[in-house]
């Protein structure tokens, strides 16, 4: 497909500037460009056409099925992009939130963040919420700081976090932003955190251990009260990774477990755009003992009025104003569209879907972890590999059968992991399609095909050298 400089056709227009309505105020001297900028001119329809045409190449929510693990984007329902499209909501400016003179204007958008808390704290068991975090990463991070806080608070120096040697590589980041050492917590042969050694790392250092449960193994922490009481012997806290939270939502609360903060992934849980680079929001929750610390500003209500307060221990903001309040605005509307029934019927099905595919697969793929999983579900392709077909060759042939590859090569603690999650939302068609697709590549494996090794055919741009493209990031491999 040609670049669109290479369609720049000299003297077409793809839209004409009305004159001026106010006086012309040149530029200083010292500001202009020597030359003109080189820019591709087009005309409407061939700049329409190229992009259109460009959109098509790609893998996307609405035109394929995404079968990432752990952080999977789900299909994103049209009807709460029609309530974030709302004019009162979508032309409201944010600058309304930055002075008591302003809030009567905006009681609406403020009732809005109090509500959605509200239902997230619901949800999650928690006691308070804040939407201020702009991604699940920043929300660990928003997690992290206010564990920090809680300790500092007491006037102790607590410096290190425990974290699963499966858990998300976000995690690990965070508690090192927030100014934490980290250690390692190995998992056990089945699968779940090895308690013993919880337990034997647990010490007047830890500030905290970070859990996802159900686990990136896509397994529940069975021994998860356990692990609470010996922590909070400690007075160590419990951190919840909320990226499986679609597996128990309903179902079990993380306050209830005995997790004192956690952050929600929206994107995932409720539906609302995958952030990657764009917006995002990861809210942090809290339980009691983190309530004083949470990001300010907050939003009050007194009697049937909104305000804004800002808690004296606050970590202070987080985010400009409330993080990407349109997110939370589509959230709001999925969680009061589906109401109490429908969210349990999330949990339901995106563990039903999950062992679905685990069963029709578990004869061609070898299960990492035994017979049973939550939201997703985790194999290994190392039999593959011993063939000649890695986890990679086998991503790389879904492409060409029309899907995104899942996930692969994590958790790292599973060799050849191929790791799958298909969400509440996809259909028995589209999983059986899926499966008979992922069927088709085993048997091509154990045939010894050649071709695994060189796939994608179909897509614009074929195998690439992925080792140069890391290392020299400046060539065209």
């Amino acid at each position: 497909m040609q670049l669109i400089y290479e369609k720049s056709r000299e003297g077409c227009r793809a839209i004409t500037f009305d004159a001026l309505d106010v006086p012309e105020a040149p530029l200083p001297a010292g500001l202009l460009r020597a030359e003109a900028a080189r820019l591709p001119e087009l005309g409407e329809i061939e700049v329409v056409r190229h992009f259109t045409n460009l959109s098509r190449r790609n893998f996307g929510v609405d035109s394929h099925f995404y079968p990432l693990g752990s952080c999977t984007m789900k299909y994103n329902p049209k009807m709460a992009e029609a309530v974030a499209a709302e004019p009162g909501l979508a032309r409201l400016h944010p600058h309304l939130s930055s002075s008591p003179a302003y809030w009567p204007a905006c009681q609406g958008a403020l009732q809005l963040v109090y509500e959605t808390e509200r239902l997230l704290a619901e949800i999650g068991g928690m006691k308070q919420v804040s939407i201020q975090p702009i991604a699940g990463a920043h929300g660990e991070l928003a997690g992290t700081l206010l564990i920090a806080a809680y300790h500092r608070a007491k006037g102790r120096h607590r410096d290190t976090i425990l974290i699963p040697d499966s858990a998300h590589g976000t995690n690990p980041a965070s508690a090192a932003i927030a100014g934490f050492k980290v250690v390692q917590i190995p998992s056990a042969p089945d699968g779940t955190l090895d308690v013993g050694a919880f337990k034997a790392a647990l010490n007047d250092s830890v500030a905290a251990i970070m859990l996802t449960c159900p686990n990136t193994h896509g397994l529940f922490e069975p021994g998860i009260r356990e692990i609470a009481a010996a922590a909070h012997e400690h007075d160590t806290l419990l951190y919840y990774d909320g990226a499986n939270l679609n597996a128990i939502i309903g179902q079990c609360r993380p306050g209830d477990l005995g997790f004192d903060v956690m952050h929600f992934n929206l994107h995932k849980t409720f539906a609302t755009p995958h952030g990657m680079g764009g917006p995002g929001c990861g809210p942090v929750g809290v339980g009691p003992r983190l309530e004083p610390f949470l990001p300010g500003p907050r939003v009050v209500k007194d009697g049937d009025a909104y305000s804004l307060v800002t808690p004296e221990q606050s970590i202070g903001k987080m985010s400009c104003f409330f993080g990407n309040f349109m997110i939370a605005v589509r959230a709001y509307a999925y969680i009061r569209h589906l109401g109490d029934k429908g969210l349990k019927e999330v949990a339901q099905y995106a563990v039903l879907n999950a062992n679905y595919i685990h069963a029709r697969l578990k004869d061609a793929y070898t299960p990492a972890f035994g017979l049973r999983f939550m939201h997703e579900c985790v194999f290994t392709a190392a039999p593959q590999a011993k063939k000649g077909v890695k986890a990679l060759d086998i991503a790389k042939a879904l492409l060409d059968r029309g899907y995104h590859a899942p996930t692969i090569y994590f958790p790292l603690t599973v060799k050849e992991s191929i790791m799958i999650e298909p969400t509440e939302t996809e259909s028995k068609q589209t999983l059986d399609d899926f499966c008979d697709a992922m069927l088709e590549i085993a048997a091509l494996a154990d045939r010894n095909d050649n071709d695994l090794a060189h796939a994608p055919f179909t897509m614009p741009v074929g195998r690439l050298d992925e080792v140069k493209a890391a290392r020299e990031l400046n060539c065209a491999c």
